[in-house]
């Protein structure tokens, strides 16, 4: 039997529950519509630097950039762009994930044909992006990440800057004064034993049992283990980069314009240099520079939109090319697999909801890389339990080696692209997502956890044998949220790359993409916090070059 349980299902759901008690192909004509002259651009406002997308890279970038008062900053989002303090209740509640319609893309992926399902793909649509409707995990990427950075050539990543950029933007009491920073604008709280449930306290004391040692500090020396998650939520606030970043006192800069219900078309490129965007409703807007942080699924879409990106694929939709580069060929995502709990008395409290992870390596993995987490979680409706509370043990491989594409649908900028994440596609993934389900199998059959089970949901517990098991995971694996690497950094001499390791895209001068599509390869964590930390390296290197400041105002 097929547990049939989406991610949606588990948190969606759960969140609207709590709070109630395409466009169509162009012709093949080949055409340029992104390209044009300066005389003919009729912008009423012209800024330096213009920012689209306002998350967790484009919040960064808009207020380090702005920061210096004679440059001119524009930041543009598709979504409502909310004043720190008055997010809606679905958006505050960190209890809450992927929960507000309203404020989502409606995205899901076209892998059907291999996986027998779609996957759904919510993203954050408002100022604070995916950082507004996330876990709220707040956990870093691994020096083994940005080691494989290096192995590509990529300078200026390697991890004593990393790990510098990491404290400067973190606040926190809690940790090793040395790993840990005191007085940056992102808040990091180390959740405790004691603010957990008594069902996450028993998983994490379960895991601790089968041999997997107790981490106090998930960004400390040491990663792998079990333990409470380091979160970005305080008093029960998810803390989005809308709300860190763009204070009061950033948003009353005179030179800071912040505009939400703008969505981009494309970017507007005269002889090989951008110099302004088209937004849907055909305002054009000037710029010295365009940094695009649209996101993942996003920043490829315009670029394509614009003329950048696989020639083959540009002309289909009748898109002249201005650069011919690998856009979207590289997406990555960690496939996520639910193994799923009913629990009983005295185990049906079911808030904080996020508490605690496995992180841990495969029999297959190097050395010096993990590749598995355990997530536990109370992301799931309490009705979807027939005792009224349950538990979610998320499997995830968090190095996959299977890539997928991102390519456009139409030229339509209302129109979603077609996201295939290809996941199995290397049988190597499959082995690893089966033992991590297996580990948390055995996890859930230990005790203490195990006296708090009623039974298990998911898979169905008739699920063993290694065939059926299989079967199953490829029949309900989700994504984990985590899309990277669909505009891959790299060397000019990288065919798999778009951008230099600053997010400028090669060929096209005034461009840059800053945000987790520039990844190179997907890191073994969940990514927002490394969003961030490269948002900050990148907006650092801005703030001194003078190309930021326009020359034809």
């Amino acid at each position: 039997m097929t547990f049939a349980m989406t991610r949606r299902h588990l948190m969606a759901q759960s969140a609207l529950a709590a709070l109630a008690g395409g466009g169509s192909a162009l012709a093949a004509k080949s055409e340029s519509p992104q390209t044009t002259t300066t005389a003919a651009l009729q912008a009423t406002q012209r800024y330096d630097v213009v920012i689209v997308g306002g998350g967790s890279a484009g919040a960064v970038l808009a207020a380090r950039l702005s920061a210096e008062a004679h440059r001119r900053v524009l930041l543009l989002d598709a979504g409502p762009d909310y004043a720190p303090g008055r997010y809606p209740d679905l958006l505050k509640n960190a209890n809450l994930v992927a929960g507000s319609p309203e404020h989502d893309w409606h995205y899901h992926s076209s892998d059907s044909a291999r996986l027998g399902h779609d996957i759904d793909i919510p993203r954050g649509r408002v100022i604070g992006g995916s950082s507004a409707v996330n876990a709220a995990v707040a956990m870093r990427a691994r020096p083994a990440d940005f080691a494989r950075w290096a192995k590509r050539g990529i300078e200026g990543w390697a991890w004593p800057e990393v790990l510098s950029a990491y404290r400067a933007m973190e606040n926190t009491a809690w940790g090793d004064e040395s790993w840990h920073g005191r007085s940056g604008p992102f808040p990091v709280r180390q959740r405790t034993a004691e603010e957990n449930t008594p069902a996450m306290r028993a998983f994490v004391s379960a895991a601790e049992k089968v041999g997997l040692p107790h981490v106090a500090d998930f960004n400390g020396a040491h990663q792998h283990g079990v333990g409470p998650y380091p979160l970005n939520v305080i008093d029960g606030v998810r803390i989005n980069t809308g709300m860190a970043y763009l204070t009061a006192d950033v948003r009353a800069r005179s030179n800071l314009t912040i505009r939400g219900g703008a969505e981009v078309d494309c970017v507007l490129i005269e002889k090989g240099r951008a110099n302004g965007v088209r937004l849907v409703g055909g305002e054009t807007i000037l710029s010295g520079e365009v940094i695009l942080s649209a996101g993942t699924l996003g920043s490829p879409a315009i670029l394509m939109r614009s003329g950048v990106g696989p020639t083959d694929h540009l002309n289909e939709l009748g898109i002249a090319t201005l650069a011919d580069l690998p856009v979207g060929k590289r997406l990555q995502e960690h496939p996520f697999f639910f193994n799923v709990y009913a629990l009983k008395a005295p185990a049906l409290a079911m808030t904080p909801a996020a508490g605690a992870i496995v992180w841990t390596r495969s029999q297959q993995a190097a050395s010096d890389d993990l590749d598995l987490h355990i997530s536990g979680t109370h992301l799931i409706d309490p009705k979807a339990s027939p005792t009224g509370a349950a538990i979610v043990l998320a499997c995830a491989v968090t190095l996959p080696k299977s890539n997928g594409s991102l390519r456009l649908a139409s030229r339509d900028p209302r129109a979603a692209p077609l996201i295939r994440y290809n996941f199995f596609e290397q049988e190597t993934d499959l082995d690893r997502m089966v033992e991590a389900v297996q580990l948390s199998r055995e996890i859930g059959r230990s005790a203490p956890f195990a006296g708090l089970v009623d039974h298990e949901m998911a898979p169905d517990g008739a699920v063993r044998d290694g065939k059926t098991l299989r079967q199953n995971i490829v029949a309900n694996v989700a994504g984990y949220q985590h899309p990277t690497s669909s505009v891959p950094m790299g060397l000019e001499s990288d065919k798999g790359a778009v951008v230099n390791a600053s997010g400028a895209v090669f060929g096209i001068a005034a461009l840059r993409v800053v945000d987790a599509s520039i990844f190179p390869d997907i890191p073994s964590v969940a990514t927002n916090l490394t969003t961030i930390m490269l948002a900050e390296r990148i907006s650092a290197h801005l703030v001194k070059s003078p190309s930021l400041i326009f020359k034809n105002s």
